[in-house]
């Protein structure tokens, strides 16, 4: 969703015959369980952002409601369809089943389809040889200035126009969540490479610092507002870079982090539905309907994973660790499977890419079977990363009275300090739900037990010959 560095787009431009730029809007897709309104605004931002852009050239994005094979049958009644441009989407199992009947109506219909490559993302490949060298060598290859020519007759489809009510819900928007479109991107990454970006190596942990000194451009990478390469080159030519090296050069190595787990789901989309490393579906976990729920809402008595939960619905972005913290405290201290959290938390990430998430939830999992197993302790999280405690209590109103050598474990109150600080536990604020460090060494000897199956050694060494970038070594 952008004007420039768009391959389709300068395609389309290139046939010099009249071309419609549609975006759809999929009945089934929005149904799937991965997808919040937060998601559709953004987009709708983005859209009517583009939009502005291209009247000059008498050109918009046609918005329409409806299933794709449907819509394409009636905009070939209405046109000759040529030829139908896109960017490949690696994405969830379903869009690929939308794409292969797309294919089929292609063939069927006469029409040539072209998919460019996205970010350095290579479709069909089965191991990672060479990867890391043909994705620097896109990286650092000529961004695309798109150009556009003036539609001397605006093109336009009948039908599939989106419902009132579900217009005015995309119309509406969410405070406290970042909005969509280019010209927000471009703030955020100039904002980023002139002034934020300088403590990004040493905040990036920190719960509240990192919410400004990370680039916070991960929901427009997500959503194609701003390409990974545009936002390569911006950084890389900086000049700020020579003078701030660590910091830079490891938001650099980010970016290509990024399009490393995006490889991994394009070659493998499973990671969505099923443990990558099939052994662990054999893994034995009692699903408890009201851990879940209290994981989810924030209310699990555990300070730091309530003030994290609470956030990310509130704003749609928490950092790295505190993602990969959240995830570790479902599975490993409330023993639940994977799934029961992986598209709640899909709904409240803006940033939702299919090929980072699933991917990244899996390995915080533990269910790759080739990955270290990191169980974050949340104490101990709060207490390096959030010392005074000031992200808790700005998240969790209930302990903004309570003093920072009781906020990281309230439940260690006397009875009357919890009245002197106005904080009752089992009242104003629960009392945790499971101890946390025994709860820990019941799954760390349960995880790295499996680890002994056979099925998961025979899988891991699949995983690895699949998506592990092989290092040459020297005599």
């Amino acid at each position: 969703m952008r004007l420039q560095d768009h391959e389709p787009l300068k395609n389309a431009e290139a046939d010099q015959i009249p071309y419609l730029i549609i975006y759809i809007y999929e009945p089934h897709l929005l149904e799937h369980p991965d997808t919040s309104l937060r998601h559709l605004r953004f987009i709708h931002q983005s859209l009517v952002d583009l939009n502005s852009k291209l009247q000059p050239y008498n050109r918009q994005i046609q918005l329409l409601y409806g299933e794709a094979i449907e819509i394409l049958n009636s905009i070939s009644t209405q046109h000759k369809i040529n030829t139908l441009f896109s960017y490949q989407e690696s994405g969830t199992r379903i869009t690929w089943q939308r794409d292969k009947a797309i294919s089929k109506w292609c063939h069927q219909n006469g029409t040539q389809w072209i998919e460019s490559q996205r970010d350095g993302i290579i479709r069909g490949i089965s191991d990672r040889k060479d990867w890391a060298k043909n994705w620097y060598k896109t990286m650092h290859s000529d961004i695309i200035h798109n150009t556009y020519s003036s539609q001397q007759k605006e093109l336009s489809i009948k039908g599939y126009k989106l419902p009132e009510k579900f217009t005015k819900e995309l119309s509406q928007e969410d405070k406290g969540v970042q909005k969509g479109g280019t010209s927000y991107s471009l703030r955020y990454l100039n904002s980023f490479a002139n002034i934020r970006g300088r403590d990004y190596h040493w905040k990036i942990s920190k719960p509240t610092e990192s919410r400004i000194s990370c680039s916070r451009l991960s929901p427009y990478l997500a959503w194609g507002n701003l390409s990974i390469r545009q936002a390569y080159q911006y950084v890389y030519e900086h000049p700020n870079k020579k003078d701030y090296p660590r910091a830079y050069n490891g938001f650099l190595t980010r970016l290509r982090w990024h399009c490393h787990f995006i490889q991994k789901f394009e070659m493998e989309c499973d990671y969505e539905t099923r443990c990558i490393n099939r052994g662990y579906e054999s893994l034995a976990r009692t699903k408890n309907d009201t851990y879940i729920e209290a994981w989810k809402k924030g209310h699990t008595g555990i300070p730091l994973v309530d003030a994290c939960m609470r956030c990310v619905i509130e704003t749609g972005w928490i950092n790295f660790r505190m993602r990969a913290m959240l995830v570790s405290f479902l599975v490993h201290n409330l023993d639940q499977d994977w799934r029961t959290g992986v598209y709640h938390l899909a709904q409240q990430f803006l940033d939702y890419e299919p090929g980072i998430h699933y991917p990244q939830f899996q390995m915080q999992a533990g269910t790759t079977g080739v990955n270290t197993i990191r169980m974050y302790n949340p104490i101990k999280q709060s207490k390096d990363h959030d010392p005074d405690g000031l992200y808790i209590k700005k998240w969790i109103p209930e302990l903004s009275q309570v003093p920072s050598q009781f906020v990281h474990e309230p439940w260690t109150m006397s009875t009357m300090e919890q009245s002197l600080y106005n904080c009752n536990l089992g009242k104003d604020y629960p009392y945790p739900i499971v101890d946390v460090e025994s709860s820990a060494k019941i799954a760390r000897d349960k995880v790295w037990g499996h680890r002994k199956n056979p099925i998961v050694k025979k899988e891991s060494q699949r995983i690895l010959r699949t998506h592990t970038i092989r290092r040459k070594t020297t005599d």
